[in-house]
């Protein structure tokens, strides 16, 4: 008994292996757009822009590096020493357009300039911008800018992420179109290669005139000649679609023959998780649509370069002001010092330009360019929402041609059964099957083509509210 059991369980092992090994592979939809996002290299090379809009960022703090200065420099003439100066110095740029410094100086010589301290001594000091450039200057700006470019450089990503999937997922329904189509043609080759065998034995048998075989053989030539047709369809539609299937090597997939699309690709429960609602799709897309992002993120920009080209209207007015000490004792400097007393050096500098010219020009300029973008960003949130609301249109227009042409199908397939069993009887003509046969074969590639727009429509809707990434 034991020995019949394993016997048995060996038996059933191997005829779900042999079920599994013949069982062709499938490819779904989601399997397609995993791959896309996965492997394919134009994904590949947006993750590249967004490292460089990173670096971007690094090089813009590269502004605000502290910098270490050191200035040697000597002169004799004539036999005579002129001056020996050693002057170390650290500058440290700080957010508020300020720098802090520190230095050292050691100047010796016969021939000093009266205002230089010789020997040795230290400073420390601070040199801010008073009027022009104390809101905002040119580097952080360039770092709130680059920051910002950085952002939409992920966006720019999401778009591109976004159309690429469209692409593939209209090839992926391109290719179940064609695959669809060649299956119900190849049913309808079966079909008449038995019919006609059924009608050679009728007219051995006196039933039916010999002209029947012909009819039935122009018939099923037909559709064989229709099946190689859409057999090579079906194997370019392949193609194109494995321009998108790229493996995790980097290394193109070319899509086998033995791959056909999932069974039940026509069940709409596998859109369950799909937004299809036009008012929530409509409100998505005007929040987090990348386009329109991008243009909250070039208005954001232009309004920093707004900001600074005001500061072209502005008077340049630059105070300098340094601690002095004698001696390298930097920590002594600041304690040892009289403020606008002893120990200090200080320095005023004024800029006015007498009309301001260029300042008012580039100023006018960046706000133009604001009010440009934000023409083109209501426009472009126009387009969205059209594009959307033209999408969801046809998908529900779709829906509804899927039902009727179901119906439709259904009603010619009927009509076929109907005239064969006539036929059976002697009361219908092989060229009334073949008429009714033709027209229910039309009715269904019209139903498969319905259907595929209906769910390529769905995906679409997706991609139109940016949401297909």
């Amino acid at each position: 008994m034991i020995n019949k059991i394993i016997i048995l369980v060996i038996i059933l092992f191997f005829a779900k292996l042999i079920v599994a090994q013949e069982s062709p592979k499938t490819l779904n939809a989601e399997q397609v757009l995993n791959v896309v996002r996965s492997f394919h290299p134009v994904i590949r090379q947006s993750y590249i822009g967004v490292e460089k809009s990173k670096s971007e960022i690094l090089n813009a703090r590269g502004n605000f590096d502290p910098v270490f200065s050191n200035y040697l420099g000597k002169k004799t003439f004539d036999g005579q020493n002129y001056y020996n100066d050693i002057s170390p110095e650290l500058k440290i740029p700080i957010w508020y357009g300020a720098d802090i410094y520190a230095g050292l100086e050691d100047l010796t010589g016969d021939r000093l300039d009266p205002s230089q301290s010789e020997g040795q001594s230290s400073f420390v000091g601070i040199n801010i911008p008073l009027v022009k450039n104390l809101v905002i200057d040119k580097r952080r700006a360039f770092l709130k800018q680059a920051k910002i470019y950085s952002s939409m450089a992920e966006l720019d990503q999401n778009i591109m992420i976004n159309d690429l999937c469209m692409d593939a997922i209209s090839a992926y329904w391109a290719w179940v179109k064609a695959y669809e189509t060649y299956t119900v043609v190849a049913n309808k080759v079966r079909v008449n290669e038995k019919r006609l065998e059924l009608i050679k034995k009728w007219i051995e048998n006196g039933e039916r005139p010999a002209v029947d075989s012909i009819e039935a053989t122009t018939q099923l030539q037909s559709f064989q000649y229709r099946k190689n047709e859409n057999w090579l369809e079906f194997q370019n539609a392949g193609l194109l679609l494995s321009a998108f299937m790229w493996t995790k090597e980097n290394n193109p997939y070319q899509l086998p023959e033995s791959v056909i699309p999932e069974g039940n690709w026509e069940f709409e429960t596998l859109l369950t998780n799909f937004n299809l609602d036009l008012t929530l799709l409509l409100s998505e897309a005007q929040l987090n649509h990348p386009y329109l992002k991008i243009y909250n993120y070039k208005l954001d920009v232009l309004d920093i370069d707004k900001k600074l080209k005001f500061q072209e209207l502005l008077p340049k007015v630059d105070f300098r002001y340094n601690f002095l000490a004698k001696s390298y004792s930097i920590d002594k400097t600041i304690t040892d010092a009289s403020p606008f007393q002893n120990n200090y050096q200080y320095m005023l500098k004024a800029e006015i330009p007498l009309f301001f010219s260029q300042g008012r020009a580039n100023y006018k300029i960046a706000k133009l360019k604001i009010e440009e973008t934000k023409l083109e960003q209501n426009q472009k949130e126009l387009d969205i929402q059209l594009k959307i609301k033209s999408y969801y249109n046809e998908f529900v227009t779709l829906k509804n041609q899927v039902d009727l042409q179901n119906k439709y199908a259904e009603n010619y397939q009927k009509l076929v059964r109907a005239e064969e069993t006539l036929l059976e009887n002697g009361e219908s003509t092989l060229f009334l099957i073949n008429s009714r046969e033709n027209k229910a074969l039309e009715a269904q590639e019209k139903l498969i083509e319905i259907k595929t727009k209906y769910f390529k429509s769905i995906y679409a809707l997706q991609w139109s509210a940016g949401l297909l990434r």
